[in-house]
């Protein structure tokens, strides 16, 4: 049986994931053990929250390092939310905050815009910019959940994997490098695109 772990890290979503999974019939298990995530088949790293916050917990905890195992064994990885943020380089949250750099780019602020309120909250469309496993049988457009202050930026055509506009202000909402995908916008809270979205990452690179 593949052992398929959602990471947790005190990082405030995760009842919600797991939740998602059981709905789906898909086990799997929350660890906060390094030893036992760095040895996960196919891994889950979500979060809600502050960049230094979840950094400071991620380093003193060894779970930064598991991750980064699981990512060089070539095992499949999905960040969602805050897990888009920090795999980049940086965040400008908290006047600057170096992340764990699995992906060059960096995590800014939307800008102040007359109609728009930050956080950005509530359902919005993304625009897929390449085919990926992950969105196979979901609409391009289709709306997805967001709750967020910060999104990625900077981010290389080569691994941005969906894009959406906030006011006049267009995002990457998705990106991709190989065996590790991450969404901005929150899966577990997204209704049926996102479970769909879920159970397409546990069968990508799997048997089903």
């Amino acid at each position: 049986m593949e052992n398929f772990i959602v990471v947790d890290y005190n990082a405030g979503n995760l009842t919600s994931v797991l939740n998602a999974f059981a709905h789906l019939g898909i086990e799997v298990k929350a660890s906060r053990d390094p030893a036992e995530i760095a040895n996960a088949d196919r891994l889950v790293f979500p979060g809600v929250g502050a960049a230094k916050s979840a950094m400071e917990t991620l380093t003193n905890s060894g779970i930064g390092n598991a991750i980064a195992q699981v990512i060089a064994n070539k095992r499949p990885v999905l960040g969602i939310c805050i897990g888009c943020q920090i795999i980049l380089n940086s965040s400008e949250e908290n006047g600057g905050v170096k992340t764990l750099g699995f992906i060059d780019g960096k995590a800014v602020r939307f800008e102040e815009e007359a109609g728009i309120k930050i956080p950005h909250m509530g359902w919005n469309q993304v625009h897929f910019l390449k085919k990926h496993p992950l969105f196979e049988g979901i609409a391009d457009g289709s709306d997805f959940y967001f709750v967020h202050s910060y999104h990625p930026a900077e981010i290389s055509p080569e691994n941005a994997l969906s894009e959406t506009t906030y006011g006049s202000q267009k995002f990457t909402s998705a990106v991709v490098k190989e065996n590790l995908v991450a969404t901005q916008f929150h899966l577990e809270k997204s209704g049926d695109v996102g479970l769909r979205v879920l159970k397409n990452f546990s069968c990508w690179s799997g048997l089903c």
